[in-house]
């Protein structure tokens, strides 16, 4: 199994930056990708981005792309989201997730996930 530990959440004005951190222990080389998901009140779990390990390829939802940077460390197996110029919409739990498949279309859609992160919130209000 791979553990997963998010962290960086908190409270964030209009138009700020935060960074959001996961770190991944256990069975890490079983997953081949690495996301970031989040959940807004009354709704459903939403794909932000993903990022492969061994290339580092990288994948983003339409609502986030050139505003959010998702990456990853090997050496230190965590993975970073980067968020900038943040709106009250992007308020939510954001969940970091394991993905054990290479097939890119398993990036954009929570059930591909096997292990998820406990969440940490997001909060962007002035």
């Amino acid at each position: 199994q791979v553990q997963l530990v998010e962290s960086g959440g908190g409270l964030v004005q209009p138009g700020g930056s935060l960074r959001l951190s996961c770190a991944a222990s256990g069975r890490t080389r079983s997953s081949v990708a690495m996301g970031w998901f989040r959940q807004a009140p009354g709704k459903g779990r939403e794909f932000v981005a993903a990022v492969t390990w061994s290339a580092g390829s990288t994948y983003y939802a339409d609502s986030v792309k050139g505003r959010f940077i998702i990456s990853a460390n090997n050496a230190q197996n965590t993975v970073y989201l980067q968020m900038n110029s943040l709106t009250p919409e992007d308020t939510a739990v954001y969940y970091c997730a394991s993905n054990p498949t290479y097939n890119l279309r398993s990036l954009y859609s929570s059930t591909y996930y096997n292990y998820w992160g406990q969440g940490t919130q997001v909060t962007v209000s002035s």
